[in-house]
């Protein structure tokens, strides 16, 4: 009967320490967690009524009294008409949160007003005339008048800005013309938004301000809560105006279980909802648990002393099998674990390693290709391994680095080594990022391939590319004096593994390598020639440029050919 060796450790350690542990953990936590509920509720009953009052003060202290004052002075019958609008102007512009104060008389669509200039050139920037957006029309102000509401906001979002507005109404006693006036405030809320926004228990639980339908103010998009137990519990006591502070757990309709609390402020229309749910709440009890843990994972330890007596037995098979992965990593693939008689994981791997070693045995000879893509072209069911080839379509890019030869006159042979490897490490990212495979370094050229759709495409965006590389390349060694050429072509290739019996690599022949060979010879530097399949089959390609040049004579060809030059937009425009 196969028994786990895992399961060997753990019957021993949990039955001398975990479960004895766990029973007393259990029965702590459910503790803490009571009393980090009482402690959680009194803090979300703290949060919402701390924000009631920081509104009320807000609202009263920062801006009512203020206006109240401002109205007094402008009530004076001793001040005539410029010099209410002075005082209208100088009131402004020590109030902050104040866009506008108007003057509004009874019967005159045309009131007395000032705006706050950075306000008024961000609606003017929105196309806004500042005057029209924020003047309180006299019907707002006439409702005011006829609810006996003077002094209390009348709430709006403006909708061009996002911005949430209070429309404050004031009475003057003295008339102007013999008509009653009325001052009139638009004060900007987002202080009020700020004080939620600031409020420490905004970092691990949510705050939120709703009106009297359920929905969220004092954010850039309303957001209907009505689905919240605790939302709909509060509305009736806003509708009817009772300001009674209230506490309330309650599950959302995702399932998340939370505690909330809600006040309602007296100069507002809102009620303020902190909640939070019971996982941040009870985030100690999770510290609790882990600590717990820790110690059931020490109690474990000391119980597995005794399993490891049992388990002693177990450890020579497991060394066996180590050696016989050194001795693989240092190349020996003869090497083979003995057979291991216990019927658990370790006689498992053992096998296991086995059939590794004699997989990696049988595909050695692979190694010796430089492209793991081609693999299908080489591979033979029988022995892993056939000489032979198959014709395909590709498109084949041919790169060579101009002033290597001089270059390496020059140089010691270490540096021309390494700037060899330099190019060739940019050269072969770019067409692996293309989807294409290097087919072979000589010297200081590079063949590579790409098949599959979309193949001529990604050839000559790879190529540009290359080009655009090796320029930057030269910026950061003009000392090397190197630049790079490019062919492409695109046709029927033979593709296979060609070589002796003891020596294999894959090769791509054929007149298209060639072409793409004679291309590059022909292409000047830092420019990329193309034959003309490449061309037909590219038609528009993002970023790069195509130019029809003159037919040239190559090497080997009877006829001259057309050829296309394809450029980088962005190195075109360079030029």
């Amino acid at each position: 009967m196969w028994f786990p060796l895992r399961l060997k450790f753990l019957v021993i350690a949990t039955l001398l320490a975990v479960v004895p542990l766990a029973i007393a953990g259990l029965n702590l936590t459910q503790l803490t967690r009571d009393e980090l509920k009482l402690a959680a509720n009194e803090d979300l009953t703290s949060v919402a009524a701390q924000l009631q009052t920081q509104f009320d003060t807000t609202y009263q202290g920062q801006w009512l009294s203020p206006l109240m004052v401002i109205r007094n002075g402008i009530d004076s019958p001793e001040l005539d008409v410029p010099q209410k609008v002075s005082l209208l102007t100088l009131g402004l512009q020590e109030l902050p949160d104040v866009m506008s104060l108007q003057l509004a008389v009874a019967g005159s669509n045309l009131p007395i007003m000032a705006t706050d200039q950075a306000f008024a050139q961000k609606l003017e920037a929105l196309g806004l005339d500042p005057v029209q957006a924020l003047m309180v029309p006299p019907d707002l102000i006439a409702s005011i008048e006829d609810t006996g509401q003077f002094g209390r906001p009348h709430i709006s979002q403006m909708q061009a800005t996002g911005d949430w507005m209070a429309t404050l109404a004031l009475p003057l006693n003295t008339p102007i013309a013999g008509r009653q006036v009325t001052l009139a405030a638009r004060i900007e809320l987002s202080a009020l938004a700020d004080l939620v926004a600031r409020h420490p228990f905004a970092q691990r639980g949510e705050i939120t301000v709703i009106d009297q339908d359920g929905r969220t103010v004092l954010v850039d998009t309303q957001t209907d809560l009505l689905d919240r137990e605790i939302v709909q519990s509060a509305l009736p006591l806003m509708v009817a105006g009772a300001r009674a502070n209230a506490l309330q757990s309650y599950t959302r309709t995702d399932g998340t279980p939370v505690l909330g609390a809600y006040a309602f402020p007296d100069w507002f229309p809102w009620a303020v909802v902190a909640e939070l749910t019971e996982d941040s709440a009870f985030a100690v009890v999770d510290a609790i648990t882990r600590q717990i843990l820790i110690l059931g994972a020490l109690g474990f330890a000391i119980a597995s002393m005794g399993a490891l007596i049992f388990a002693r037995r177990l450890t020579q098979p497991v060394r066996a099998i180590g050696e016989t992965v050194e001795q693989v990593g240092a190349g020996d693939l003869s090497a083979r674990v003995d057979i291991v008689p216990t019927h658990d994981e370790i006689g498992q791997l053992a096998g296991r390693v086995n059939t590794m070693i004699a997989t990696l045995s049988e595909r050695q000879d692979l190694r010796t290709l430089v492209r793991y893509g081609n693999l299908s072209t080489t591979q033979s069911p029988e022995d892993g391994m056939a000489r032979g080839g198959v014709r395909k379509r590709v498109s084949v890019i041919y790169t060579r680095i101009r002033g290597y030869s001089a270059f390496s006159e020059r140089v010691a042979p270490e540096v021309v080594i390494e700037a060899l490897n330099e190019y060739f490490d940019v050269q072969a990212a770019i067409v692996e990022a293309h989807q294409g495979d290097v087919d072979k370094f000589i010297g200081d050229a590079m063949v590579a391939v790409f098949e599959g759709a979309d193949k001529e495409q990604r050839a000559v965006a790879c190529s540009v590319e290359i080009v655009g590389a090796v320029q930057t390349l030269l910026e950061r060694f003009p000392e090397y004096n190197l630049h790079m050429s490019v062919g492409v072509a695109s046709g029927r290739v033979v593709m296979g593994a060609l070589g002796s019996q003891t020596r294999m690599d894959h090769a791509v022949l054929g007149s298209t390598v060639t072409l793409a060979a004679r291309l590059r010879d022909k292409a000047d530097p830092g420019r990329v020639l193309i034959d003309k399949a490449t061309r037909e089959a590219c038609n528009d390609l993002d970023g790069v440029r195509f130019d029809t040049l003159a037919a040239v004579e190559l090497d080997g060809y009877a006829e001259p050919l057309r050829t296309f030059g394809a450029l980088s937009t962005r190195a075109a425009a360079a030029e």
